[in-house]
């Protein structure tokens, strides 16, 4: 199990180099379901394996031109506000029983992975369903300070599952931004790379941390991420959406079956 553990990490660097999101989609299954971790422990692992890897991905993108600073920097500052205070703040408050209905019981672990779940069904469908050109306008001159709310609720949202929010944050430059697929994924890349590691900040003080374990992980996935940047110049842009679209699809249905109708049923 341990061996499919890290061959999980070299395909978590794949999956971002290729999609610039969605590792953190694998990153949490793998550690939770194969390596046997706590979801809690889960997520805040996540959260450093996909920064870090992503911040190599983000280079490597860089010097392709596929990197929009400005815009990076305009999804992140909201979003990464949202993701410290909820591992600072929110996460350790959540009690470790959220609730029971009869004699069933919602715990605080469970409800993090159907929470993680049902995100990547909905973002899933929102890369998956065909969009005319003319509802795709520019959104942000609309409302700035809508944008920016959303944003904040977006990182709360990856601060609660672990995520680096690539499956959220992609159909959001894609939309607003207006960037191509492939600079779509290298800005989303620099945004993961940023809410993650902010987001593992607020972790360090409340969680006790394997660094062996998590760096040699994390150097799997690096040479992963190489990987996939080298088979994603060989992707078409359409192609590559569907792709990821169908694979967030696959991995919520999964998760929904392990942490619902498997327990209940």
């Amino acid at each position: 199990m341990e061996v499919l553990g890290y061959f999980g990490a070299l395909l978590i660097g794949v999956i971002l180099g290729i999609t610039g999101g969605g590792g953190s989609i694998l990153t949490v299954p793998t550690l939770v379901y194969i390596l046997s971790y706590n979801p809690i422990i889960a997520t805040a692992y996540s959260l450093f394996i996909v920064g870090t890897t992503s911040g190599f991905g983000t280079i490597q993108n860089f010097r392709k031109g596929l990197v929009v600073p400005k815009t990076a920097l305009q999804f992140a500052i909201p979003s990464l506000i949202g993701v410290y205070l909820t591992r600072k703040f929110i996460l350790p408050a959540i009690p470790d029983v959220v609730f029971y209905f009869g004699s069933l019981k919602l715990s605080k672990a469970t409800f993090l992975m159907l929470l993680f779940a049902v995100v990547m069904f909905m973002a899933a469908y929102s890369m998956l369903k065909k969009n005319k050109e003319d509802e795709l306008v520019d959104n942000t001159k609309k409302s700035l300070a809508i944008v920016i709310i959303q944003l904040f609720f977006v990182g709360i949202l990856i601060g609660l599952i672990g995520a680096g929010g690539g499956f959220l944050i992609i159909p959001a430059l894609l939309k607003f931004a207006k960037l191509p697929m492939k600079k779509a994924i290298g800005t989303s890349l620099l945004i993961i790379t940023i809410n993650s590691l902010i987001g593992f900040i607020g972790d360090i003080q409340n969680t006790v941390i394997d660094w062996n374990f998590l760096l040699v992980f994390t150097a799997i996935s690096i040479v992963g991420i190489f990987i996939g940047l080298y088979i994603q110049q060989f992707i078409n842009e359409k192609h590559l959406k569907k792709i990821f679209g169908i694979f967030v699809l696959l991995m919520s249905l999964l998760i929904l079956y392990k942490e619902f109708f498997h327990k209940v049923f």
